[in-house]
């Protein structure tokens, strides 16, 4: 039976899978290749990489017109600087895998000689250019995790592959592939043989092009989980299918994790004539967000990054006008598939909009002696006003330690609240996030069931601007259009004053508004 993968190469005959070849453009790949060109695949982690460029090799190897070999540098990382040593890995995998996938035996028997006698400075130029000259066909090499390697060691291979490019195809590879996450223009390498920031775009300047493999459409994302119900019988509402497309937006990794989680893992799921429900797909998202798998322990080490925070901060704050956000680093963070700047800069989808203020909060979360008994009422709902009148006396005296302990200040407020509703939802509810660059607010939604029913309650966050009573206008305007979206009439506005000249009393406030009919409580922090 196949199944959902979730990790390494998608094998078609093992794993439900989309064909790798329809991924990207395979004529214009193809085309670059017949005009000799060296150009760059990249996309975030865990979205097929290499489960395309295998696919790939076969596909050159079937034709006959090219020997193509994939390697993967990865192995070459642990060298760090140590330039030889990094080469001695690289070379031994080209050999290794020569040898298993071409039948060629030619590198194996010449790699270390080559160390030797050409340095490791130049070894990888001599030893693909006596390859290329040796072997029948033109080569092409996919090289995978280029931008694993690191300092000096990076800057070598690419300014061999650069030092042998004139020489092709007779004496070098006909083409090369670079492909990482990140495109190769973005490198910023540190030489400290150079003692300087080297770029990529200067130490591999022949590339041709730049290809970027995006994310399935939600065409694709319907059609894998129908392989599942053509292999099971097992089936999706078209309302669950939606679903799955409106958490992921289709990020492959995500897809994959959501399906296996639901069909495999949750003892509910495992049943083939159940069909599998909203609440399903909701329950794994949460299964999945909670043990912290390692796409979402990746994604959360990289937030500590200086270059990530200054572009996930404002988005989180909501800034509607936020510094300078340099190219480089909106890029990098781009490439890392955190966020999407399609016409407007946003978190990619919904299940990073929760991932990451979680991540960010989560020692705070677990140290806040908060308990969620507390909140319930008799009758099994969340007591909002209850809570929200804690947070307000535990934000009034606690504010100043706890927001010196967020890295991301300027969204601190916000963090704190969503980290105190967390601890108190964990207990049976959800919380639903929508914020972006200059929205000026953060959308919360809880969901919180009880009983046979579920709980809605709607809690916008702002922050101070301008005078407070606009900014209670604008803010009461906008919680009541979010209510209306979501169906409850149950709904709070939240105002931070972070105006240090002004003193708790004139920032603690709790006011009854109302907009068109409906009630509004607004409270001031």
């Amino acid at each position: 039976m196949r199944f959902f993968n979730t990790a390494g190469p998608v094998n078609c005959k093992d794993h439900y899978c989309l064909s790798p070849l329809e991924r990207f453009d395979l004529e214009e790949v193809t085309s670059l290749i017949e005009q000799k060109k060296y150009f760059v695949l990249h996309a975030p982690r865990q979205t097929g990489k290499t489960t395309c460029l295998l696919a790939l090799m076969e596909h050159l190897n079937a034709t006959g017109r090219y020997r193509c070999l994939y390697c993967n540098v990865e192995s070459a990382q642990a060298a760090r600087e140590d330039v030889k040593e990094g080469m001695r890995a690289i070379l031994n995998e080209i050999a290794s895998r020569a040898l298993d996938f071409l039948k060629d035996a030619f590198v194996k028997a010449r790699w270390r000689q080559v160390v030797e006698e050409s340095g490791e400075y130049a070894a990888l130029t001599e030893l693909l250019s006596s390859w290329a000259k040796e072997s029948s066909l033109p080569l092409v090499i996919l090289i995978d995790e280029i931008d694993s390697l690191v300092g000096d060691t990076l800057i070598s291979v690419l300014r061999q592959l650069r030092a042998g490019y004139d020489k092709r195809p007779a004496l070098f590879p006909q083409g090369i592939v670079l492909c990482g996450v990140r495109d190769v223009r973005d490198y910023r390498i540190h030489s400290s043989k150079e003692k300087a920031i080297i770029t990529g775009g200067s130490a591999f300047n022949i590339k041709a092009k730049s290809l970027r493999l995006g994310d399935f459409s939600r065409e694709e994302v319907h059609a894998l989980f129908t392989q599942h119900t053509d292999e099971t019988g097992q089936e999706f509402s078209d309302e669950t299918l939606d679903l799955v497309w409106h958490l992921t937006e289709g990020q492959p990794w995500l897809v994959n994790a959501l399906g296996y989680e639901v069909c495999f893992e949750m003892k509910g799921g495992r049943d083939r004539t159940v069909p599998i429900t909203v609440e399903m797909i909701e329950q794994a998202k949460e299964n999945i967000i909670l043990r912290r798998d390692t796409h979402i322990d990746q994604l959360a080490d990289k937030l500590q990054e200086n270059r990530v925070r200054r572009v996930i901060e404002p988005i989180l704050a909501g800034l509607k006008e936020p510094e300078q956000i340099p190219t480089d680093d909106l890029y990098y963070v781009r490439d890392l598939g955190l966020v999407k700047i399609d016409g407007q800069l946003q978190i990619a989808n919904r299940i990073y909009k929760e991932v990451i203020p979680r991540e960010l909060t989560f020692s705070t979360q677990i140290t806040i002696s908060e308990q969620p008994v507390w909140y319930i009422g008799p009758d099994g709902r969340l007591d909002t006003d209850k809570l929200l009148s804690a947070f307000q006396e535990f934000f009034r005296e606690h504010s100043e330690h706890w927001v010196e302990r967020f890295e991301y200040k300027e969204a601190a407020p916000q963090l704190l609240l969503q980290a105190f509703l967390q601890r108190i939802v964990n207990a049976g509810g959800r919380v639903e996030r929508e914020y972006g660059l200059g929205h000026m607010r953060t959308d919360l939604l809880v969901i919180w069931p009880y009983n046979e029913w579920v709980q809605k309650v709607v809690i916008e966050l702002k922050v101070l601007h301008k005078s407070l009573e606009r900014t209670i206008a604008d803010g009461v305007e906008q919680t009541a259009s979010y209510m209306e979206r979501c169906g409850t009439d149950e709904g709070h506005l939240v105002i931070f004053d972070r105006q240090t000249e002004r003193s708790w009393d004139e920032k603690i406030f709790r006011r009854e508004e109302a907009f068109g009919g409906t009630k509004i409580t607004v409270w001031g922090m």
